[in-house]
């Protein structure tokens, strides 16, 4: 089946909305938090404990790390990622182009595709747009995302402005390799394009035109949170929202902090993903819903009260944070999980909460108090 979406609600003081997402492997309440698996896991963590703990509702797969590893043929025999991992909930995959230009040796772009060397072992590979479609569709991704390139955060304007020409014409291409094929696995898989422009705002408003003319059924949000001003990233998302279609999900990529989530909910994007709850968490930062702890802190050594009484979750209320310190200063792995599950419970809740707010119509207020007091530091 085709990813749908409807509208159920939209906040009065802000561009605010609740909505649902139904696609073939199950529905999705907006807005959403998706955790991270970029290798087919999210780290420290579960699927079990994805499922009853965290409560998740879609997760995220990475196109270049699992074509590198375990790579698309064992996916393929696997029945794609929903069987090797065994998820029955939906999944997205990113397409890689913001790895290849992150993480890979050494690259070289040109109008076919991205060469580039693994940063495993060295080996040279080709993503094209038509490749990278076909990996996805190995991977079996309910949503797919089409091959960008994501370029520097403080690229100079025509440099931006020759990256976004170059993603929009490997757009079509995605696209019409796309339709061209069958998908693998006996449902459809839906493309995201990604919107570019870098900090330039009639590039910006150029690819969300350009990007909505395809008639997606859900558009994405790119090349923020690579380290420009908070400012910044609100005045793009802000623009960027206001130029995409109302009637189809919003995704920005890689955002971000909770309070940068809430304002970002404000503007109206609906789809959201960080490794910040899992990368943080094994680093002994929590998010709780009385503000941030580094639970690795001295003070918390005799603290035995549990990790976060605010969230309705089993694992927040079973531990205590002196329990907890003394995981991270013993270097036990179990730690690395509690924390990686707390901070993944606390995004979770917080989206939710979002929603019901919305539905309520009191989020703008409600937004702004969980603002200040989750940027305390405890």
């Amino acid at each position: 089946m085709a990813l749908s979406f409807s509208l159920e609600h939209t906040d009065a003081d802000s561009k605010a909305r609740a909505g649902k997402i139904t696609t073939a492997h199950g529905e999705i309440s907006t807005p959403i938090f998706m955790p991270v698996g970029t290798a087919g896991s999210v780290k420290a963590v579960t699927q079990q404990q994805l499922y009853q703990e965290v409560k998740a509702q879609i997760i995220l797969g990475n196109t270049y790390h699992l074509y590198l590893r375990p790579g698309i043929e064992i996916l393929n025999k696997a029945g794609g990622l929903h069987g090797f991992m065994h998820w029955d909930k939906p999944i997205l995959t990113d397409s890689g182009g913001y790895q290849v230009f992150s993480l890979a040796q050494s690259r070289k772009i040109k109008e076919e595709g991205v060469l580039f060397q693994s940063h495993i072992d060295g080996s040279r590979h080709l993503f094209s747009p038509e490749k990278v479609m076909d990996i996805q569709r190995n991977i079996g991704a309910d949503i797919i995302m089409a091959f960008d390139e994501c370029p520097p955060g403080q690229s100079e304007y025509n440099y931006a402005k020759n990256s976004l020409m170059l993603t929009q014409r490997w757009l079509d291409r995605c696209i019409n390799h796309l339709n061209s094929t069958e998908p693998l696995y006996g449902y459809e898989q839906n493309l995201f394009p990604i919107v570019q422009g870098n900090q330039f705002h009639d590039l910006r408003k150029m690819s969300c035109e350009y990007v909505a003319s395809k008639q997606a059924p859900g558009n994405a949000i790119g090349g923020l949170s690579v380290g420009e001003p908070e400012a910044v990233m609100y005045e793009i998302t802000a623009l960027c929202c206001e130029h995409l279609p109302a009637d189809k999900p919003r995704y920005l990529m890689g955002v971000g902090t909770p309070w940068n989530i809430l304002e970002c909910i404000s503007l109206g994007v609906d789809m959201f993903d960080c490794v910040m709850p899992t990368r943080n968490g094994r680093n002994g930062m929590l998010f709780t819903t009385n503000g941030v702890i580094n639970i690795k802190n001295k003070k918390w050594a005799d603290d035995f009260t549990p990790i976060d009484e605010g969230l309705p979750n089993e694992i927040s209320h079973y531990y205590t944070k002196a329990y907890l310190r003394h995981l991270f200063v013993a270097g036990e792995l179990l730690g690395l999980t509690i924390a990686s599950l707390q901070n993944l419970c606390f995004y979770l809740w917080l989206v939710s909460e979002a929603r019901k707010e919305i539905i309520k119509g009191t989020f703008t207020s409600w937004k702004n108090a969980m603002t200040e007091q989750l940027k305390q530091r405890l």
